[in-house]
């Protein structure tokens, strides 16, 4: 399993072998990165393992608004998205805390699913839907106190 990590993180050689180690591959968040997503399509399109970050970041604990990349690049290579959802990571603080991790730490894992496939332009309403409802899988995995912009209505959820 493969997944992006901030470019920033590279920060030497020791650093960066270790995040390479771990199946980091660098990207640059400043702008659109196109040589990381790239690299994450075709790893997707020979049916590898991505663990993309969708937020692009590490929320202090409710979920943020995702980024579009996400179900482009879904759209793009028909993969099976695996949503899963991490509590207690706001606890890790830096890089090397990954190493050694403190805190309790959960992880919730959904059931596999697929974004209906669109033939033609896909604009940027399209992809705003979908990155939804990427997201909504994974808040569902959630204690409602870390769900922020994806709490789904209990109402909605009944039906």
């Amino acid at each position: 399993m493969q997944f992006l990590a901030k470019s920033s993180l590279f920060t030497g050689p020791f650093i960066s072998k270790l995040l390479q180690w771990y199946g980091a591959y660098p990207l640059n968040r400043d702008r659109i990165d196109v040589t990381a997503f790239r690299w994450t399509l075709n790893q997707l399109r020979q049916d590898g393992v991505i663990l993309i970050f969708p937020e692009g970041t590490r929320s202090k604990g409710a979920m943020i608004k995702a980024k579009p990349g996400v179900a482009r690049l879904v759209q793009m290579s028909d993969a099976t998205i695996l949503p899963v959802a991490i509590t207690g990571t706001e606890h890790i603080g830096n890089v090397l805390r990954v190493v050694n991790p403190t805190g309790n730490i959960k992880v919730n894992i959904g059931s596999p699913f697929s974004l209906p496939k669109i033939d033609g332009t896909i604009d940027s309403a399209i992809l705003k839907s979908m990155t939804d409802m990427i997201m909504e899988r994974i808040s569902i995995l959630l204690p409602e106190k870390y769900r922020g912009v994806y709490e789904i209505d209990k109402k909605e959820r009944s039906l």
